[in-house]
């Protein structure tokens, strides 16, 4: 592992003083000359058949240039894709635009383009849509039941495929259990809810056959791909730019039908395209999250050991798979074991199709599902023997000299001390005093209540997903580095030009980092799944390696010396033994660039590139503490303490790993406090605006105390193992079995999401909890 100086310190993030100054460039900021702005009418309906659809009084509307509707399109864009491994998978046709029949309320109908942006959203307003209602199913359970309207009318059912895995002797385990501990869990619809929503520009220059994607993606190469292969066009024919993206949480991991709808546009028009999603749009057509529920259950030992595990679950898909779509609930299978070592775990996961907008990658992706429901039964097995959480924790955690070690899940985690983490959080929250002032304030009828969550996760997304990287030195001394993570908002440009620029010797500010543009970088994957500083930071630093090798060759030429003599420090390449004969990494491009008496096969040319493959994932892992007062009389729920202790591996930037913390602690509250998406029963978007999408705002948030372990991964020559999502994984149980701590008195055992003061209001009002709560 290199020495540095720059790893490991606290960099503010570069990206921010535009971003701050309102000079960032988002997709909709592309100016492009003679613009056609496009609009989008969507169902109102969850399920009907299009009977008709007459738009002759929108194309005589001034400024109206042309409309399209599904049938318009039919053979000329391809379906959107979906990716997962998986023989019982059932994937309908999903087009950019419903021909026949619609699926959910938001499903896109027709296309207007217009010179202006109101007069092309105006004139969806004047398109006649004859539908016939279908009966619809939103309740995953219930679409999977006899009976219920079926979606897809090719397959018996709504079954959108099964996973299944099974390792260990259940049976036994359960057989000889001291005790069954079982739970049923509701992991809620979340909207993700980015800052920027999602827009899209296209271009089409004729002559030279380029067309030019603008989207606020995560993924440019991948989309670029697709697109090619959905519009039928070589693949160096299509560019994708990824300008500022302003946030994603996975919302953006995706190829969404207005990517592919605005490229055939451009091209089908021969002016350039644009479209900007409404805030009402985002929620109903941009993809949602979790949306899981199932029912858990675990044999245990008189002293707390956990023998075996059976999870049933039924995952809510929406009405068509998206990208990522049936690979998420599997993730939630592969991580239920946690912490822990279980030694028998049988899962059975269900996808179910609804009509409802699609379930796909949302922060955490599968892990926070997962961790829920692992932390809540170590909760309730603790209650049920009673025993202190915390020891259960303990009897159940894989020792330190046991890593790598492999789940009952098929996993195998690189390396991890979780009670060192446990021991710190413990430490830092003061859990001793708590449980006494705990039993004095119940005295005073106070409810106050401690949550744990140890959690680990999977990150890095490898084998399976490589990261590109290349790094380029000018002749000025300049170091430009190109990755194919296309970071939005996580402060890659920071984190890569630190490890950049300790890797040659340079100063931050010389060192450029580029990415977003297919044109530009020249292959990638994205940034999802905490893997961008985990993989792709490290093809750059693989490639910075190459440059300084290939810059001690250089140099060994420039200074007349072997290269075995030409040694590297203090950003100086030198002779061994001689200091004064030196040359800086910009001397050495300068003159390399002006020899022209190098030896054969010496390139002057200080460029290298790398493409970095993990052969495993990699698996951060941490303690979080939650300390919550609940008043109830009021169901009011207020953090009084929050704690987190986070172990990413080997830290790059403190600061990025902070930001990240405090922005993933936050989601996690707010999925367990206030957010929901709700449809009624007849499909209806009964949560579609931000006036009725409760997220937490900055009072509702505590001061977070957050402190790290370091144990750094083997996966990697630097150890990291990735941050990106671990607030939110640890957040949501820690707050979750808070507020059930809390409420114990009242016999409460469980709640589930979001934990509002009505549900607690009520709770504590039945005759058969009000008792206890009172005494």
């Amino acid at each position: 592992m290199p020495v540095s100086k720059l790893v490991g310190a606290k960099v503010k993030r570069r990206e921010d003083p535009a971003l701050v100054r309102g000079l960032g460039r988002y997709v909709d900021d592309v100016k492009l000359p003679g613009v056609l702005h496009v609009a989008i009418l969507r169902s109102p309906h969850a399920h009907a058949r299009i009977v008709r659809i007459d738009t002759d009084e929108v194309r005589r509307q001034p400024g109206v240039v042309a409309v399209f509707t599904g049938a318009d399109l039919r053979g000329k864009i391809a379906a959107l894709p979906t990716t997962a491994d998986n023989p019982t998978l059932r994937v309908p046709e999903h087009r950019v635009l419903a021909v026949d029949k619609v699926c959910y309320v938001g499903e896109g109908v027709a296309a207007v383009a217009a010179e202006e942006r109101y007069a092309a959203r105006d004139a969806l307003d004047l398109i006649a849509v004859d539908y016939e209602p279908l009966p619809a199913v939103t309740d995953p359970e219930r679409a999977l039941a006899a009976g219920a309207p079926v979606i897809h009318s090719q397959w018996p059912d709504n079954l959108a495929f099964r996973w299944e895995h099974k390792q260990g002797d259940v049976e036994r385990a359960f057989e000889q259990a001291h005790k069954i501990v079982r739970q049923k869990l509701v992991h809620q619809r979340l909207a993700p809810v980015a800052l920027e929503g999602r827009a899209v520009a296209a271009r089409y220059l004729a002559a030279e056959k380029e067309l030019t994607v603008w989207s606020s993606t995560q993924i440019p190469h991948i989309l670029k791909s697709h697109l090619a292969r959905m519009l039928n066009l070589p693949q160096d024919q299509v560019r994708v730019i990824a300008p500022d993206v302003g946030g994603g949480f996975g919302s953006k991991l995706n190829v969404y039908a207005e990517e592919p709808l605005l490229a055939y546009l451009a091209i089908a028009l021969g002016r350039p395209v644009k479209w900007t999603e409404e805030r009402g749009e985002n929620m109903r057509a941009t993809i949602h999250g979790r949306g899981q529920t199932g029912e858990v259950a675990a044999a245990v030992a008189e002293d707390g050991a956990i023998l075996g595990l059976r999870y049933d679950v039924v995952a809510d898909i929406g009405a068509y798979h998206q990208l990522f779509t049936p690979a998420i609930p599997p993730f939630t299978g592969r991580m239920l074991s946690g912490c822990y070592k279980i030694p028998a775990i049988a899962i059975e996961v269900k996808g179910a199709f609804t009509n409802k907008m699609s379930t796909d990658a949302y922060r955490g992706a599968g892990r926070p599902e997962a961790t829920y429901v692992i932390e809540r039964l170590v909760d309730r097995i603790a209650r049920e023997l009673g025993m202190d959480p915390v020891k259960v924790r303990q009897r159940n955690f894989p020792q330190p000299r046991e890593f790598p070690f492999k789940t009952a899940t098929g996993l195998t985690y690189d390396s991890g001390n979780y009670r060192a983490a446990l021991d710190k959080a413990l430490r830092l929250a003061g859990y001793a005093e708590l449980r006494r002032e705990q039993k004095r304030l119940r005295g005073r009828g106070r409810y106050l209540g401690i949550g744990l969550s140890t959690y680990v996760e999977i990150c890095a997304m490898g084998p399976g997903f490589s990261e590109y990287g290349k790094v380029e030195v000018e002749p000025t001394g300049k170091v430009r580095v190109l990755t194919g993570a296309s970071p939005h908002g996580q402060g890659q440009k920071t984190s890569f030009a630190q490890i950049v620029a300790d890797q040659l010797g340079v100063a931050l500010d010389d060192v450029e980092v580029v990415h977003g543009d297919t044109a530009l970088v020249a292959r990638g994957t994205g940034t999802f799944g905490s893997r961008a500083t985990a993989v792709g930071g490290i093809a750059v630093y693989h490639a910075a390696e190459k440059v300084r090798e290939k810059a001690r060759e250089l140099a060994a030429h420039l200074l007349e010396a072997d290269v075995e003599d030409v040694v590297f420090a203090d950003g100086r390449f030198g002779v061994k033994g001689v200091p004064r004969r030196a040359l800086t990494l910009a001397q050495i491009a300068q003159r390399a660039q002006a020899t022209r008496d190098l030896p054969p096969g010496l390139d002057p040319e200080l460029a290298a590139e790398s493409t970095f493959e993990p052969d495993n994932f990699t698996f951060p892992f941490g303690t979080h503490v939650c300390v919550v007062e609940v008043e109830p009389d009021t169901g009011q729920v207020t953090i009084r303490k929050y704690i987190a202790v986070d172990d990413c591996g080997r830290v790059i930037n403190p600061l990025l790993v902070d930001g990240q913390l405090h922005g993933g602690i936050a989601q996690g509250i707010g999925q367990a406090l206030f957010e929901e998406i709700v449809y009624d029963e007849n499909g209806q978007l009964l949560t579609g605006s931000l006036m009725d999408y409760a997220l937490p705002r900055a009072a509702d948030l505590p001061r977070f105390r957050l402190a790290r372990t370091e144990t750094p991964t083997p996966v990697n020559p630097l150890g990291i193992k990735g941050v990106g999502e671990a607030g939110t994984i640890g957040s949501t149980p820690a707050v979750v079995n808070a507020v059930v701590d809390a409420l114990a008195p009242f016999g409460v055992s469980h709640i589930d999401m979001p934990i509002t003061p009505e549900k607690i209001w009520n709770i504590c009002r039945r005759p058969e909890t009000a008792a206890g709560g009172r005494k």
